[in-house]
């Protein structure tokens, strides 16, 4: 059974199941980094993954996931059928990222799409990204002496993120990324987060705002997903954790 994530950041390696598929989910709880552990808003997202895509097309569908930390939403989504890049920094690319998503592979069903990590640094400009390169799409620190990769690239169909808006000042270099990575075909936008500092979180939402149509996906239907997942719990459990949908306005 699926615990929520505040009873188990002391577990080194998770057994955490989406649908029917088993992942092996390692963490880290030493204060490093804050994406190095399964977050509870990561959780919720993963759950609500089928009632937020209900009747999407599956397969050539492409995603990518913003400060995936653990990588468990990524996997999650990937072994819908999607096509996911699980992106952060190099520490916890380093950390527990890249393992993660190896090491889940063989676990994805027959009809998963692929998955690759690589490293995205919010405060590097769009001009300096890259989508050849193996391991990284963003980096102040990278040698472009990697042979091309097949990569996955834009325009994708869908972006996520998640416990992302825990800081004033990385919520502006978020809303930079979601901008570039909108401009087409202006993708949905998952964002979960939890409401630990109220404040915070209705700045960010506001300063979405000026360039996005910024709506909450109800309580009941993120509940309903998922206790249709197996999770059961209180919702005392899960309080604080909103998924908000944005969308880029076009001129």
């Amino acid at each position: 059974m699926l615990e929520p994530a505040h009873f188990t950041k002391h577990v080194p390696l998770l057994s955490l199941a989406f649908q029917s598929t088993p992942f092996a989910i390692a963490q880290l709880d030493d204060g490093s980094h804050n994406g190095t552990a399964v977050w509870l808003s990561g959780q919720a997202l993963a759950m609500a993954l089928p009632a937020l895509l209900n009747g999407r097309r599956r397969g050539t569908r492409k995603a990518i996931e913003l400060g995936s930390g653990t990588g468990f939403t990524a996997l999650a989504l990937c072994s819908l059928g999607w096509h996911v890049v699980a992106t952060d920094t190099r520490a916890v690319l380093s950390a527990v990222l890249q393992r993660n998503i190896d090491s889940n592979r063989p676990n994805l069903p027959a009809d998963a799409g692929t998955i690759q990590a690589r490293e995205l640094d919010w405060t590097v400009e769009p001009a300096h990204w890259t989508w050849s390169h193996p391991t990284v799409i963003a980096s102040h620190n990278y040698s472009d002496s990697d042979a091309p990769a097949e990569t996955l690239h834009p325009p994708f169909d869908l972006i996520l993120t998640a416990d992302t808006l825990y800081s004033p000042q990385l919520v502006g270099p978020l809303l930079g990324v979601l901008r570039t990575l909108s401009a087409t075909p202006c993708p949905p936008i998952y964002v979960a987060l939890e409401r630990r500092d109220p404040r915070m979180a209705d700045d960010a939402l506001q300063q979405a705002r000026d360039d996005f149509s910024v709506q909450r996906v109800p309580d009941k239907k993120v509940s309903r997903a998922m206790v249709k997942a197996g999770c059961k719990w209180d919702r005392v459990e899960w309080e604080g954790v909103e998924i908000w949908k944005l969308v880029l306005r076009t001129a």
